[in-house]
């Protein structure tokens, strides 16, 4: 049986990732903060499709939090990767909290650098293996009011392609999944009717988005961007001067603070 490591799975993309997993009979090792919704996903995922989880509580924030998580499974062979947790903070950066940006930076950009390479080195000499990186259509542009957040998920992007460029011909992919708005609620409170109504003109579903990086991770897709105007707010800035779409990007996050 092949197993999969989900980080940030008790809620949002990372649960229904999971799902997708557990459908496929991959053995799942769960991690994530919130431990009391880390134990309901454990739990429906083994009712529902027989599936074998371990689950981690970990916060991926702090200093080698990578390495610990490794060392909790034993070294247990990874077959797919999923580096999805993560968090937003809105604000100017001369105002907003260091010590919630600098957790930001460490889950966003060294624990999951670090556990992409631990789990590399395995994945490159069995020959097989399948990475996906949470990044964002955040990533195509500097984001005043998110600036930090925006930033990171440039890095994890470029990272990822970089990386992915590197592993050709190895028989490992990686992917970078940059999705637009997510209503990324945890699943137990949302319908199962709720994607059928497409929640809001620019807020995906996170089922929808889900299924879309699943299928282009398994395909071996380089990046992958959910839906056709995102695809458009991603070549944007590619046609008008940098300075141009950030003042458009700023305008976006000052009308989203106002609602």
């Amino acid at each position: 049986m092949k197993t999969a490591l989900v980080t940030g799975a008790a809620s949002g993309l990372g649960y229904e990732l999971s799902l997708l997993l557990a459908k496929d009979a991959y053995k799942l090792i769960l991690v994530d903060v919130n431990a009391e919704n880390l134990t309901k996903c454990k739990l429906e995922l083994e009712t529902n499709f027989n599936a074998q989880v371990v689950t981690l509580v970990k916060d991926l924030s702090l200093p080698n939090v990578a390495q610990d998580i490794i060392d909790a499974i034993n070294n247990v062979p990874i077959d797919i990767l999923i580096n999805n947790a993560g968090f937003g903070l809105f604000g100017t950066f001369a105002e907003t909290n260091w010590e919630r940006e600098s957790a930001m930076l460490n889950l966003h950009i060294i624990t999951t650098t670090h556990l992409t390479k631990l789990v590399l080195d395995g994945m490159v000499k069995r020959g097989s293996g399948k990475i996906l990186n949470m990044s964002s259509l955040a990533a195509f542009q500097p984001g005043p009011l998110m600036s930090i957040y925006y930033a990171s998920k440039g890095y994890m992007l470029s990272f990822s392609e970089a990386i992915a460029n590197e592993l050709k011909g190895t028989g490992v992919t990686v992917t970078a999944l940059c999705p637009g708005p997510t209503k990324t609620l945890f699943q137990e409170t949302v319908s199962e009717n709720t994607c059928s109504n497409k929640i809001k003109f620019n807020m995906a579903c996170p089922k929808e988005v889900a299924l879309y990086g699943y299928k282009a991770m398994l395909k071996g897709k380089t990046y992958a961007i959910p839906g056709g105007f995102n695809k458009f707010l991603a070549a944007l800035p590619r046609f008008m001067p940098r300075n141009t779409a950030t003042s458009i990007v700023r305008k976006i996050q000052a009308k989203n603070r106002d609602h």
